[in-house]
């Protein structure tokens, strides 16, 4: 069970991850000691995953953001199995989510331009066996980004 200061622990480290952990524990009002084996418990748990820095998109090459719709040839398990082992080995895949309605899948893509976009497109994505159609929105500013979740 996360009780208040484990709440407190994951909002922080949310925030900052590399936070010390003398920052975080006065940050909490815990002891450092404390702290520490709260931490390592939400990581066993699977709580915690690893800490990331997160990079500014446009500076490294992937300003262009897309989300698409795709639509399944075959719902057997084989092919989804395939369509889902692929989209794990593409970097440009940010995101994926199997869907409920008229799509299958939501893929979050990463481009560096349109053009890039419309090669992994047609040459790789349309490419793949288990793929019918792919629908795609190009996302023309960012309003909200984050990857805190609300605790």
């Amino acid at each position: 069970m996360i009780d208040p200061i484990d709440r407190r622990i994951l909002a922080e480290l949310q925030a900052d991850a590399s936070l010390s952990n003398a920052e975080l524990a006065e940050r909490v009002g815990s002891s450092a000691p404390s702290c520490w084996r709260r931490v390592k418990a939400l990581e066993t748990a699977g709580i915690l995953g690893p800490a990331v820095r997160l990079l500014d998109a446009a500076k490294v090459d992937c300003g262009v953001s897309v989300i698409c719709n795709i639509r399944m040839r075959s719902h057997a398990s084989d092919s989804t199995c395939a369509f889902e082992a692929f989209v794990h080995s593409r970097p440009e895949i940010m995101d994926c989510y199997s869907m409920s309605g008229d799509w299958d899948y939501l893929l979050r893509i990463v481009a560096p331009d349109v053009a890039g976009y419309e090669r992994f497109l047609m040459r790789v994505l349309l490419g793949h066996p288990s793929v019918a159609t792919a629908s795609s929105h190009f996302a023309l500013s960012q309003t909200k980004y984050s990857t805190r979740l609300p605790l």
